[in-house]
């Protein structure tokens, strides 16, 4: 049976005439399933990136194809390839992905390891890298994810216990990005001591603010957070300067827009480019708070 016979089978059946216990195993099953196509796609890209294959394509590396014909993001790419490479430095943890009981993400986890200097500096000490490949297989196949982690930054740490302190500042990182609707979504990498200091902050809103009947997930209370949080570091008057005036949020709204009763849409831009429709008040929401430029 071919692979797209089989998944034709798997899609055909009705799922709700299974029982729970069904259901677990065949999720259990499908676990597996992804996990071995996974470790073949990742085996099959490192052999295409050895032989730059993607030259033969007019592309000079396997995460510019991954990108413009498997349609994958940067990262995705880019952790494929490094999976391919951590497969060959360890070979313990290669079978257990290539059987099933490993995910991506869990080698993922474990590249550090495979880097050339790690290794290099591995071997310099005497460590047996055997030992230390069937570990992290062992650990990754039983344990739970946080675990693997924490197994991974204790070899490193060993292994180079007097190396320079990082700068925690040079880790830290915040990006935004902004739709069509002028919504915007972001990512962001915080140090330990960075990441708990956000962390309080957030939460001292979070607890400060917890209405009678508040049905909203631990996810949007967080969000409305970050938004009084800036809020109130707006309304304090003590953010720093920028440009020479005091830091506000700026809108441009054509007057017709902002009188008629209308709600017509794109009343308002921002200052970092937002479109603010009236239909939804946002654009008046602000103006109503606002002050007109001289």
């Amino acid at each position: 049976m071919s692979k797209k016979s089989a998944l034709d089978t798997l899609a055909a059946e009705n799922l709700h005439d299974l029982p729970a216990s069904l259901l677990l195993d065949r999720s259990a099953e499908l676990v597996r399933a992804r996990n071995r196509l996974d470790a073949e796609l990742a085996r099959t890209v490192r052999a295409a990136d050895v032989v730059q294959a993607p030259e033969h394509d007019g592309l000079k590396t396997m995460r510019s194809w991954l990108r413009g014909h498997a349609r994958l993001s940067p990262a995705a790419a880019g952790q494929l390839v490094r999976n391919g490479r951590v497969l060959e430095q360890l070979p313990a943890v290669a079978a257990a992905f290539a059987d099933g009981q490993v995910t991506a993400e869990q080698v993922a986890v474990i590249a550090p390891v495979a880097a050339t200097e790690v290794q290099a500096e591995a071997v310099g000490q005497g460590v047996d890298l055997a030992v230390v490949d069937a570990t992290l297989a062992g650990v990754a196949a039983t344990q739970m994810h946080a675990r693997l982690g924490r197994v991974v930054q204790h070899f490193l740490a060993r292994l180079d216990p007097d190396g320079p302190e990082p700068d925690p500042t040079e880790s830290r990182m915040l990006t935004f990005f902004r739709h069509l609707d002028g919504s915007v979504t972001g990512r962001f990498e915080l140090d330990a001591v960075a990441g708990e200091k956000v962390q309080a902050a957030l939460e001292s809103i979070v607890q400060a603010d917890r209405p009678a009947g508040d049905r909203r997930t631990r996810a949007q209370q967080l969000g409305d957070a970050i938004v009084q949080w800036a809020d109130m570091g707006l309304a304090s008057g003590d953010l720093p300067v920028l440009r020479t005036v005091k830091l506000h949020v700026i809108v441009t709204i054509p007057l017709a827009d902002l009188a008629t009763p209308s709600t017509g849409p794109a009343a308002g831009s921002t200052g970092f480019g937002a479109t603010l429709s009236a239909a939804r008040a946002r654009a008046r929401w602000l103006a109503c708070d606002g002050t007109s430029p001289a």
